[in-house]
């Protein structure tokens, strides 16, 4: 499992997370707490920064990166990932920040600068273009992602459900 610096940052891993042996990690990435990276994730923090929340998971294949800082742009866009989220298989995230109680579906790209606040589910294969917020209590869907209906109650209570289920799949990875 590659865990690379970059130039003087480190990636950081909280508590009781799983990392595949297959996951690349560079530069500054925090993971938190209960968290698990999948197999063949790249989580490349190298010119500006990522943290993936607790009880998140960014699954298999999933590319996650970021935009530098510059003059124009002080802070860059970095990626930030909230708790209890799930990031479904090849999914792209550049820059942007997802909130707390998301599920970005299988095959998802979200673009710089997109703000995806709390409980929000975007289905799989949408495209998020650069600087679009996702209102909470919503599901996305398209290219370009649009809003298509408010959750119902039982997928808003899904959102949570999903992410404590890869807690307790990396549960057993860990036990071995």
């Amino acid at each position: 499992m590659p865990i690379s610096s970059y130039l003087n940052t480190s990636p950081y891993f909280g508590e009781n997370i799983y990392l595949h042996a297959s996951a690349q990690v560079i530069g500054d990435v925090r993971v938190g707490r209960d968290s698990s990276i999948w197999c063949n994730t790249v989580l490349r923090g190298d010119v500006n920064r990522i943290v993936v929340g607790e009880c998140s998971n960014v699954q298999d294949f999933a590319m996650c990166h970021v935009s530098h800082k510059h003059p124009g742009k002080p802070e860059g866009s970095p990626l930030i990932i909230g708790d209890y989220v799930t990031i479904g298989h090849s999914v792209l995230l550049h820059g942007c920040t997802i909130g707390d109680e998301c599920l970005i579906g299988m095959g998802t790209i979200i673009m710089d600068d997109v703000v995806v606040q709390d409980r929000v589910m975007v289905g799989a294969g949408s495209l998020v273009p650069p600087g679009k917020v996702l209102e909470s209590g919503h599901l996305y869907v398209g290219r370009p992602a649009q809003k298509v209906r408010a959750l119902t109650a039982e997928e808003i209570a899904y959102l949570k459900y999903s992410a404590e289920h890869y807690v307790r799949v990396k549960n057993n990875y860990l036990a071995g």
